[in-house]
């Protein structure tokens, strides 16, 4: 029986109400009156439920996916601005005991270089990062609770948090790891991470069971409650995603947002991010072998419901899109990047050869994150390097509180405005920071608040002298 404020998976991600779900929306794809009353309600920025949002994904006409689509520009617009928050993945070991069967990391595939990085590797990857102009980092591991126990990932963050370069330093540790119990994600809240990112990958249970045939990753029900666990040891910040091509792309959606109202019900904050990875080549996976990939028509089509349904989460897409896919999901939703990545285990300082190749995934955008910073700017986006809210304790429910009365605006640009100064001086090239600083010029006046701009202002000159790490 579906139920969202229930704590077993199956009841808030149910089967039977997903089926009819995708019913519902298969009758109502051609119903324009139902479809223009959704459109309303989406338009007010306080979301859709699953069924709604469905009819949208269902809908075919010309007509109408142009309006949909020129609504999630204009949520995003409202809600985000021009600001796109960057980050980078690292990899600290890829050691695993589960056999998932799209990822190389599972237990029996004995080509693939193994290795967990110590903690003097680990400052080398970061002072690398933090050259680039890095100040976000998203932890990945694979599930080994020999090689990769929980207090080397507590360890490795208190390494990180410590690293400090020339004018680097790392100011928000997210973590995407396996779940775990309420006792170890508060370890993880009391090491200071940012958020907690688990995707679920499929949350059709028998696709997910045979997708996991061993390991611990195996057991659906846990795997599945684990963000209510990681929200009962504090992270009040966590983010979910599916890889799709696993399953039928409208069943991860419907499942996608029964979860997010499932944490709105219980815990009254809804998730922090969404991410929107599909399957690519990696190693001894060969994407052709799942039948249900997604053209990059529909993939633009799903960006833009999930931000009308969730206008207030962040969206999150990899390197493992293209440089042209990324700049059309931006249009329509997405409001983070990774840029510059590596997703080799020691990937950072040092290419590896073929034959050590520790990689989870092929890259497919392999841009330095001075290219991407640049090609932001060029299309008039502010790429932002900013931490503050973490830092200043908006987090969960006071961010959102904050992001629907409209109020995170006045913080988020400037603090946006301020980063990117900061990289700008430390990082650009002279062909990027002459963009950026014509870009920082240009967007000062969209601080409304007259005391706010006057005080932007002058923190931009005092980073040109040499200060740094202002936030409002």
């Amino acid at each position: 029986m579906y139920n969202p404020k229930s704590k077993i998976a199956t009841e808030f991600i149910d089967d039977t109400e997903i089926q009819e779900t995708l019913a519902y929306a298969a009758e109502n794809k051609a119903n324009f009156p139902l479809i223009d009353q959704i459109l309303e309600k989406a338009a007010t920025l306080k979301g859709l439920n699953h069924r709604e949002a469905a009819v949208l994904l269902e809908c075919e006409d010309p007509a109408y996916l142009e309006k949909i689509y020129a609504l999630a520009r204009e949520i995003k617009e409202k809600n985000y601005g021009n600001r796109i928050v960057m980050f980078a993945p690292l990899y600290l070991s890829n050691y695993c005991v589960n056999e998932c069967r799209y990822c190389p990391y599972h237990h029996h595939n004995k080509h693939i270089a193994r290795k967990q990085l110590t903690q003097e590797e680990i400052v080398r990857e970061v002072v690398a990062l933090q050259d680039m102009g890095h100040k976000r980092l998203a932890l990945e591991t694979g599930e080994d609770p020999v090689n990769c126990p929980i207090d080397y990932v507590l360890e490795s963050i208190k390494t990180i948090y410590g690293i400090k370069h020339k004018n680097g330093a790392i100011r928000r540790v997210n973590v995407n790891i396996a779940a775990t119990t309420v006792e170890n994600y508060r370890k993880l809240k009391e090491a200071g991470i940012g958020t907690y990112i688990l995707f679920q990958e499929t949350y059709h249970k028998e696709s997910y069971e045979h997708l996991h045939p061993t390991g611990p990753k195996s057991n659906y029900a846990y795997h599945t409650e684990a963000h209510d666990r990681a929200m009962q040891g504090g992270i009040d910040d966590v983010g979910l995603g599916v890889l799709f091509g696993l399953e039928l792309y409208r069943y991860e959606f419907a499942g996608l947002l029964m979860h997010a109202e499932h944490l709105e019900a219980v815990f009254g904050v809804g998730p922090h991010t969404i991410s929107v990875p599909r399957v690519c080549p990696a190693d001894d996976i060969d994407p052709g072998e799942f039948d249900n990939g997604i053209s990059d028509d529909t993939f633009a089509k799903i960006v833009a419901c999930i931000r009308i349904a969730v206008p207030y989460t962040g969206m999150i897409i990899s390197t493992r899109e293209s440089q042209k896919v990324r700049e059309r999901v931006l249009h329509l939703g997405v409001s983070q990047i990774s840029g510059g990545s590596r997703t080799s285990v020691g990937g950072y300082v040092e290419e590896e050869k073929p034959e050590d190749n520790s990689a989870q995934f092929d890259v497919s955008d392999h841009r330095t994150l001075d290219e991407v910073v640049r090609w932001l700017m060029e299309m008039d986006y502010v790429p932002s390097f900013c931490t503050a809210c973490y830092r200043e304790g908006r987090t969960g429910d006071r961010f959102m509180s904050l992001c629907k009365a409209g109020q995170i605006q006045n913080c988020c640009l400037p603090n946006a405005l301020m980063t990117l100064k900061e990289y700008l001086e430390d990082y650009a090239s002279p062909e990027t920071r002459a963009v950026g600083e014509r870009l920082i010029t240009a967007n000062i006046p969209d601080v409304t608040n007259p005391k706010a701009r006057q005080v932007l202002v002058e923190r931009l000159e005092k980073i040109a002298q040499g200060e740094r790490d202002f936030r409002f």
